[in-house]
């Protein structure tokens, strides 16, 4: 039996149709929209849908929908017909409203504001678009199935949730109470496609010899943090770096949400756990770190630094796991090392000041600092060396830096790329592990826009 034969004769799209004539032309075609998918859920046997695939079910929904159309004689245009099937698939099949922004590679971001507003991201930029949703109910049953996808939960007891979608894209929802106007959804976009080294330099977010320091660090096993705000490229630059690590090394990457893209043939993914509706069964990044020690790698991963996580961390970097990398928020590499220092403090652990910045500089090499300026580009704007302790202070010294010189009348944002002609300490270690860099990497002089 067809999708179309086990549908009811249409009375309540009648119905509807015949109430949308003073309405606005939007709302009249939500109504409609919403009338039809839920006179669709309500007729059809769901059980036996199952067996169709994909293709069927859309091929015999589009049917269905033609069928109601003409016999109910609901004016729409040919194109308006063609929008109201693929609007009902994916209400069905994916993610309602939201399913055409998810198809959308030029789109980063997706931040809904209440079912009212969806602003998204392109090229670093925010935009206001015409996607909404019916209500907030509707929203929410979106969010619903976003998350029961992948085992988690949102709801009054438990109204914040982290999760990702099966492309690997990150996604938060806050529903009420918290949420004050209603429920509210962020999606960070992932693309399937990791960007290369060239994307990098196309878009000018490095320079060539930056890349050949970066590949350097990768196979020299330097231990590397990532310093930089939300949305800054963290994420992007940290699948960089570790596409530089030979593909013989085993791998294991510890993220709250996965979304790691490592190419390497030997990588292990962990992910953390949260909270069951009994408040149990909550694993942690610490835990996993834990865990991770005993599952012989040779670098660890870890998506990014928030907690207690930190000493652990840093005792693995320092005891045999060379070549560790790791990101952090922070606006600053030397207000990285701060922060990574508060982190350990909440470990708990009696640890003098003098004796965590000591690990901290026995453990970190290397300070990579992101940053999204004001025209939406992200560039790698400073990376610095650990070079010891001076006193009660961390050491540091900037090896290359992005100078910004103004703002051009577009609202680009004008700068170059310099190094500061320090020759980093790590050199020697480059060199020793067959992954020399020539002195002019580091030439103060060679200046790029």
């Amino acid at each position: 039996m067809s999708l179309r034969e086990r549908l009811s004769s249409p009375d309540d799209a009648r119905a509807a149709a015949a109430a949308l004539g003073a309405e606005p032309a939007n709302q009249a075609y939500q109504e409609l929209k919403k009338t039809m998918h839920q006179m669709i859920l309500d007729r059809i046997d769901l059980e036996r849908l199952k067996r169709l695939t994909t293709e069927q079910f859309k091929h015999e929904l589009a049917l269905l929908i033609q069928r109601i159309i003409e016999e109910e004689r609901i004016v729409l245009n040919q194109n308006e017909r063609h929008n109201l099937v693929l609007d009902i698939q994916h209400e069905m099949l994916g993610f309602g409203p939201l399913e055409p922004l998810l198809n959308d590679s030029t789109v980063s971001d997706i931040l809904v504001n209440t079912h009212s507003k969806v602003y998204v991201e392109r090229h670093g930029k925010l935009e206001l678009t015409d996607i909404t949703f019916h209500d907030s109910a509707h929203l929410m049953k979106i969010i619903e199935k976003i998350v029961s996808r992948v085992g988690r939960r949102v709801d009054e007891s438990s109204p914040m949730v982290d999760a990702r979608l099966p492309d690997g894209s990150r996604i938060n929802a806050i529903i009420p109470p918290l949420a004050v106007d209603g429920p509210i959804l962020s999606i960070r976009r992932f693309s399937a496609r990791p960007l290369t080294v060239q994307n990098l330099l196309d878009f000018k977010s490095m320079t060539p010899p930056i890349v050949q320091v970066l590949e350097a660090l990768g196979r020299a096993k330097i231990n590397i943090l990532i310093s930089g705000g939300t949305g800054s490229g963290k994420t992007t630059l940290l699948n960089l770096i570790s596409g530089f690590i030979p593909a013989n090394e085993r791998i294991v990457t510890i993220e709250d949400a996965a979304e790691l893209q490592l190419r390497q043939p030997h990588v292990v993914r962990l992910e953390t756990r949260p909270p069951n509706i009994e408040g149990k069964g909550e694993v942690t990044q610490r835990a996993l770190v834990r865990n991770a020690l005993r599952m012989r790698p040779d670098r660890i991963i870890l998506g990014e630094v928030r907690g207690a996580e930190a000493l652990d961390m840093l005792q693995a970097m320092n005891t045999g796991h060379e070549g560790s990398l790791a990101t952090i928020h922070s606006n600053a590499p030397r207000d990285a090392l701060s922060r990574l220092e508060n982190m350990v403090g909440m470990a708990g652990v009696a640890l003098t000041p003098r004796a965590v910045r000591q690990q901290i500089c026995s453990a970190v090499t290397v300070v990579l600092q992101v940053t999204r300026l004001t025209d939406g580009a992200r560039k790698l704007v400073s990376m610095q060396e650990v070079t010891g302790m001076e006193g009660e202070v961390l050491a540091m010294q900037e090896i290359y830096r992005f100078e910004q010189t103004g703002v051009a009348a577009d609202g680009k944002v004008l700068g170059q790329f310099r190094a500061t002609g320090v020759r980093p300490r790590f050199a020697e270690r480059l060199r020793m592990f067959g992954a020399p860099v020539p002195d002019t990497a580091f030439d103060p002089s060679r200046v790029y826009e």
